[in-house]
């Protein structure tokens, strides 16, 4: 039996610090990264994203940037068509690979596998957010505890996405969503993941957040956005709902000043920054790491690689 390849994640909200002590780790470990950034992937959405710069990126490999157009359809299916091969790669090279990002399901995807779901009801789903409005997370996080107590227990009261979905299949399928994953036993791990998660104090993660709102827009994000709308790319588009892209386009439609879609832009990376805390604090396995104290994580990190699995 082979042994499974090491990657070492490396994920956590929005503006914590990801991309720098991805690169950093790649530079000590001879290492490549791989990112799982669900907007990252689309060429000419680069300030809005957070892309790094060649400049940022110190000369290291980096794989799944740029490698679709905002109107190509992107999901984690095609994360992991695309990231496995690459991360398959770097390993033939005897390099180390890091999965850098901050989306959730495409990390989750990437390591345990992704199983056929059924299809989205949409009349359905918009029921339940209905009720999930009305009611609050924790009133459907108690119909999900009746109908299967182990979903329920992995998923936090106030993550509404992923308790809608298990609702959503349970109904649909008339089976428990955790039986459903148990049987597809998600393919059996190819993959050994070391997973971290850069934590950040609440406040000082707010103040990166606001400064790097505002630093996104002075550096070019309305200029972006306008050319992404000159060059044809609906506001319609799934990227182009993305947060700050639709605050622009807002702005630029004239329905909100530069000032007001930058304070919503604020908040709403905010709020997008907790929901991301939710998912990675949902997941026993991740390690978390203060910022700081590099040279003692190094070593961490070099010594599961040398691990025999």
């Amino acid at each position: 039996m082979s042994k499974r390849q090491k990657v070492v994640v490396i994920s956590g909200p929005t503006a914590s610090g990801k991309t720098s002590l991805g690169v950093d780790l790649a530079l000590a470990l001879k290492g490549e990264i791989v990112s799982a950034d669900s907007m990252q992937v689309y060429r000419g959405m680069d300030v809005g994203t957070a892309k790094p710069t060649p400049e940022e990126q110190k000369g290291i490999p980096h794989h799944l940037l740029d490698v679709v157009d905002p109107d190509e359809e992107f999901n984690a299916a095609t994360y992991n068509s695309m990231a496995i091969p690459k991360i398959t790669e770097i390993g033939s090279r005897g390099n180390v690979c890091l999965v850098v990002g901050g989306t959730g399901l495409y990390i989750k995807g990437l390591l345990d596998g992704l199983f056929e779901s059924p299809p989205v009801d949409m009349e359905l789903r918009e029921s339940l957010r209905r009720e999930c409005d009305s009611s609050g997370s924790a009133a459907l996080h108690e119909r999900l505890a009746d109908l299967d107590p182990e979903s329920a227990d992995k998923i936090h009261p106030n993550d509404r996405v992923r308790i809608i979905r298990a609702l959503e299949i349970i109904h649909l399928t008339k089976r428990r969503f955790s039986d459903l994953t148990r049987e597809h036993s998600f393919g059996g791990r190819k993959l050994d993941a070391m997973k971290l998660c850069l934590n950040v104090e609440r406040e000082e993660l707010y103040d990166r957040i606001d400064k790097r709102s505002l630093a996104m827009v002075e550096n070019g994000l309305v200029d972006e956005t306008e050319s992404l709308l000159r060059k044809g790319y609906s506001s319609d588009l799934k990227p182009m709902k993305a947060i700050g892209y639709r605050h622009m386009i807002t702005y630029l439609k004239g329905e909100w000043s530069l000032g007001e879609a930058i304070s919503e832009l604020q908040k709403d990376t905010r709020r997008y920054a907790k929901r991301q805390l939710t998912w990675f604090r949902a997941d026993p396995e991740v390690t978390w790491i203060e910022p700081g104290n590099f040279h003692m994580l190094k070593e961490k990190v070099k010594g599961f690689l040398i691990e025999t699995s």
